[in-house]
């Protein structure tokens, strides 16, 4: 097989040199980034590093003032939203995708059928969904949810919360699993939690994530990519990231210690 075919079975995601300007700022500038397929990317860097404003680009909440997007080696760079999340490129995270006054086991029902196409369908008899329940029992197994299948969202500790995002988002059956700050504003307990659930759910998907913490990413990221002002300063492994002299100086707020040492 010929070295280019290997390389695009190999990888899901690619930009190259993406770039955003808004009235002269360059929040990210000339971004040349591969995912690999079935890999759990992490995608880090300190505030205003361009992390958000890549994930809009990659979603198409923003048009790129120049550069390239392919997805399974097709150029999605100027499709709609739409047509990119049909594609299988499911964002999560940040902001909440669940409604608060329905059940756990309701909102991955919702998502499950919004998944058919027949989200707006609300005027169809119960009965109608009952074929959808099965499917989304499995999917609260799955993050630890069984327990809570019948409570109202509303309810849920702010860490099962998020599981229950994960359980929706799987539920759309994505390819490629764009996750924003999964463990932000967590207790420790929580972000243990959730950064195992992330580690289950990564089998059979790729996942890429804008991370801040360190022991999270460390313990379940296949390869980082470190974004500063804009620009990639680093990409490989965590343990030849975390020794990277730009990446230390780029998180002046932490210590190489604290780079290099979480676990």
């Amino acid at each position: 097989m010929p070295e280019t075919a290997n390389l695009s079975a190999e990888t899901i995601l690619e930009t190259q040199g993406l770039t955003k300007e808004f009235k002269g700022f360059v929040a990210v500038n000339n971004v040349d980034l591969k995912v690999r397929r079935g890999d759990i990317h992490a995608l880090i860097g300190p505030n205003g590093a361009g992390k958000t404003t890549f994930f809009n680009l990659l979603t198409k909440f923003l048009p790129p003032t120049r550069g390239r997007i392919t997805y399974n080696g097709t150029d999605i760079t100027h499709e709609r939203p739409a047509q990119t999340a049909r594609r299988g490129i499911v964002r999560s995270f940040q902001i909440s995708a669940v409604f608060p006054h329905l059940t756990a086991l309701e909102n991955v029902r919702a998502a499950l059928q919004r998944n058919l196409g027949t989200s707006f369908h609300f005027w169809k008899p119960e009965r109608s969904l009952h074929h959808l329940h099965g499917r989304a029992l499995e999917l609260l197994h799955a993050v630890d949810l069984q327990d809570f299948a019948n409570e109202l969202t509303v309810n849920l500790p702010y860490g099962r919360k998020r599981a229950l995002e994960l359980a929706t988002t799987m539920a759309l059956e994505p390819e490629l699993m764009l996750l924003d700050e999964p463990t932000q504003g967590m207790g420790h307990e929580d972000v243990h939690r959730v950064t195992q659930l992330i580690k289950k759910v990564s089998q059979g998907r790729t996942i890429l994530m804008v991370e801040h913490n360190m022991n999270v990413v460390s313990s379940i990221a296949d390869r980082i990519t470190v974004l500063q002002r804009g620009a990639v300063i680093a990409d490989g492994p965590y343990a030849e990231v975390s020794k990277n002299p730009q990446v230390i100086e780029a998180y002046m707020g932490s210590t190489e210690n604290e780079l290099q040492g979480a676990h």
